[in-house]
């Protein structure tokens, strides 16, 4: 297991907050893109790489999981 260090992470939340709790927060590291539940702030940690994160989006931007929750 590789470890990250989020020392002088700057977390941010989703702009798709619902502003009621239920938000993730993502950190933009130099080695990876870290996002956490932002009710437990203290708590795990899932880290991407960069290309992983680009991936990720440009599917979400495409609509790729529409429908899958």
């Amino acid at each position: 297991m590789n470890t990250v260090d989020l020392f002088e992470a700057k977390w941010r939340k989703s702009s798709y907050s619902s502003g009621e709790g239920q938000c993730v927060e993502i950190a933009f590291l130099r080695e990876v893109v870290a996002t956490r539940d932002s009710k437990t702030p203290h708590g795990s940690v899932l880290a991407f790489s960069a290309g992983t994160w680009s991936v990720f989006t440009a599917g979400i931007k495409a609509g790729a999981f529409r429908g899958t929750l």
